[in-house]
């Protein structure tokens, strides 16, 4: 495997996203664009002003030139034109944009669907969306009415129906229809990922089930979310893997580890990255700068001062004139 990636000379760039509905922004010198799966550029930026531009999300990708940002499409050119302060990526067909100071809502096609009224607005999620006023924090649906008063000191964005929201000083769950499913009283928590959430008291974290109960002891200096049944936990200064009894399956060892994603998580030993399968082995060496997780199939990883992707198997992107 190593030998085989050693004689691909592999396909570098200044800059790179992870892949996302089937293509990967990239940059090399003034070259910006997206490539495929086979590393050929799939689309070109039209505009020569543009300087960055997101992961695509339902066919848009935020786009931004000069101090402003707008959408482009598929074939890249603007879709919507710039024009916003802010714009965050499409979910369920709306996105928050920002104008004179205020956030609102567009469609795909740029129409404002909910006019610009909040100090700041999130993306939707199981059909709700965090905004906030008046240093407060609330739920609106998809027409903009508040189903969920504004009435927190934050809140996040729903997640498998329950979202974490700060009362006085603490944190705990509100449901969909606007109840406290778990009375607050975290001093860190987070959404809920395969049935189970992370939460934190002092310096100790540990998970909960949806009806708030304690299924893993507050016993580690740090957790991750669950990702394909497992989670990232640190015990003192190593790195390691826990199922979703808290049985240790993956013992700590890793100078950092992240998230599994495809099978597969990137870990650092020795200062430099590789990624292990989930008994623990390793599938692709230590040998990166940096290492980002698998999404559809390629991996973003650093090498010295530019970045490349790599298959489950190691094997580089080929290199090839943008």
């Amino acid at each position: 495997m190593e030998q085989s990636s050693r004689m691909t000379e592999p396909l570098l760039f200044d800059t790179a996203f992870d892949f996302a509905e089937g293509v990967a922004m990239v940059k090399m010198g003034d070259c910006l664009g997206f490539i495929d799966h086979t590393g050929d550029l799939a689309i070109t930026i039209a505009d020569p002003n543009i300087g960055v531009v997101s992961s695509f999300s339902e066919d848009r990708a935020v786009a931004r030139a000069g101090d402003y940002h707008g959408y482009i499409d598929r074939t890249g050119e603007w879709a919507i034109e710039v024009q916003f302060k802010q714009a965050k990526s499409f979910s369920s067909g709306l996105a928050a944009v920002q104008t004179d100071g205020k956030y609102g809502y567009i469609n795909r096609q740029g129409d404002r669907m909910i006019a610009p009224q909040f100090d700041l607005a999130e993306s939707f999620s199981e059909g709700l969306a965090t905004v906030k006023l008046d240093d407060q924090y609330g739920y609106i649906n998809p027409t903009g009415e508040a189903v969920i008063p504004i009435q927190f000191r934050d809140a996040w964005s729903f997640s498998e129906s329950l979202a974490v929201v700060k009362l006085d000083r603490q944190l705990g769950y509100l449901d969909s229809s606007g109840q406290i499913a778990i009375e607050p009283q975290f001093d860190g928590a987070f959404n809920f990922s395969e049935s189970l959430a992370r939460v934190r008291i002092e310096d100790a974290w540990g998970y909960i089930n949806p009806e708030g109960e304690r299924v893993i002891d507050l016993a580690f200096n740090f957790a991750s979310d669950f990702s394909e049944g497992l989670a990232v936990v640190l015990v003192q200064r190593q790195w390691g893997y826990i199922d979703s009894t808290g049985n240790i399956v993956i013992e700590p060892q890793f100078d950092f580890a992240s998230d599994f994603s495809e099978g597969l998580a990137a870990v650092q030993v020795g200062g430099v990255y590789g990624y292990i399968d989930k008994t623990g082995k390793f599938a692709v060496e230590p040998q990166f700068k940096n290492a980002a997780p698998f999404s559809e199939g390629f991996a973003r990883v650093q090498m010295g001062d530019r970045w490349t992707f790599i298959d489950s198997t190691g094997q580089y992107m080929a290199y090839r004139p943008l």
